[in-house]
């Protein structure tokens, strides 16, 4: 039987599906649209599924992490209608293994619950985890597996569209590989000013956490946009393209119902 994770982010939704030697058996990303009914998710589930030769009664639980309520509600009612099964969303009352050390533990985004969670169960102690998606997050977790808390810097699409939009001569493009810090022209300038000083960005507060809580054994790099800024940090970075999915499928091992 397998399980199905799914990742609610602000720009896309990522479908993995796991078996019972916890092997990752497809990932999927999707765009995520607030707009998208029940009835459209239904029909996504099913095309993945053919896609994969899965059947809908090959799956035994769906968990679901999101910081997008109406896509939440909507991919629940899907699953229940297509699936029969009633998913697991990760917030209060799930079971998660993680001590939140932060202000208010009720506020923690279900996405950096799922990555302190995949930290704490799969890497060695101290972990610092970077998440570079629509926002880019800095995450600690310390020795004792402390979900210890982090900062939130503008993602690189953003910071390209901030880019574009504030000028009158800027255009907008997309990220990319760059080739040198000192760019000869406009797109390769804005590509070295985003993505190195976004590589920057890291390796300061990498520095900077390490001060506060001790050097780190781990630093792992997660998200769309990992691949593209880790190869220019300083620090040595495992990257895990996963770690969500995977912090997934902990959670709901800790909540599976006994048989």
């Amino acid at each position: 039987m397998y399980v199905l994770t799914v990742d609610i982010g602000n720009t896309n939704s990522v479908f993995g599906a796991y078996d019972e030697n916890e092997e990752l058996v497809f990932e999927i990303r999707v765009e995520t649209r607030s707009s998208r009914m029940a009835d459209e998710y239904s029909m996504i589930l099913h095309d993945i599924f053919n896609m994969y030769g899965l059947k809908k009664s090959d799956f035994e639980g769906v968990i679901i992490s999101s910081v997008v309520p109406p896509v939440t509600e909507q991919l629940k009612t899907a699953v229940k209608r297509y699936m029969d099964i009633d998913a697991m969303v990760v917030g209060p009352g799930v079971k998660t293994g993680l001590n939140i050390k932060i202000d208010d533990p009720a506020t923690l985004g279900a996405d950096l619950c799922c990555a302190g969670v995949a930290a704490k169960e799969l890497y060695p102690l101290p972990c610092i985890v970077v998440d570079l998606g629509t926002v880019s997050k800095i995450l600690a977790v310390n020795e004792k597996g402390d979900f210890l808390g982090g900062a939130l810097a503008v993602g690189l699409k953003m910071a390209f569209s901030s880019l574009s939009s504030g000028t009158a001569a800027l255009p907008l493009i997309s990220a990319g590989a760059v080739d040198k810090a000192i760019g000869t022209n406009t797109a390769d300038c804005m590509r070295s000013g985003v993505i190195i000083g976004m590589a920057g960005t890291i390796d300061g507060f990498v520095e900077r956490f390490e001060d506060e809580m001790g050097k780190a054994k781990t630093v792992v790099a997660t998200g769309g946009y990992s691949q593209t800024v880790a190869p220019y940090c300083k620090h040595k970075m495992t990257i895990d393209t996963q770690l969500l999915l995977k912090g997934l499928l902990v959670i709901y091992r800790k909540n599976k119902p006994k048989a």
